[in-house]
């Protein structure tokens, strides 16, 4: 289901260009206008969610199927070394698009802090 006021709905519909990195029947990966690391990809599901609060029994299949891909792209991007993924619930807690979105942050060597 799409969200039409919704960036991410938009950019997984082609209405707004990106840098695709991934895409298979649940998921969409691009690359993030403003990395904070040499590799930062966000991760979606196609099927709009509004954040972690809003994953319940019925929908949380495309979390898994974010996690399947991150690995792929992990993998295809050379993180073998690691990487973090990161996600951001609500306001509070500085999430600014409302789509479920993981970070995909690698390519160098990241510290204890969160990015």
């Amino acid at each position: 289901m799409r969200d039409e006021n919704c960036l991410f709905c938009k950019i997984i519909a082609g209405d707004i260009p990106s840098a695709k990195v991934y895409e298979d029947e649940d998921v969409f990966a691009f690359r993030d206008i403003n990395p904070q690391a040499p590799v930062h990809v966000l991760v979606v599901p196609k099927e709009h969610v509004c954040c972690a609060a809003c994953v319940t029994e019925e929908n949380s299949r495309v979390v898994a199927k974010c996690f399947e891909a991150i690995a792929k792209i992990g993998k295809a991007e050379g993180l073998e070394s690691g990487y973090r993924v990161i996600n951001n619930c609500g306001e509070d807690g500085g999430q600014s698009v409302m789509h479920l979105h993981f970070h995909l942050i690698g390519g160098r060597k990241l510290g204890e802090k969160i990015i």
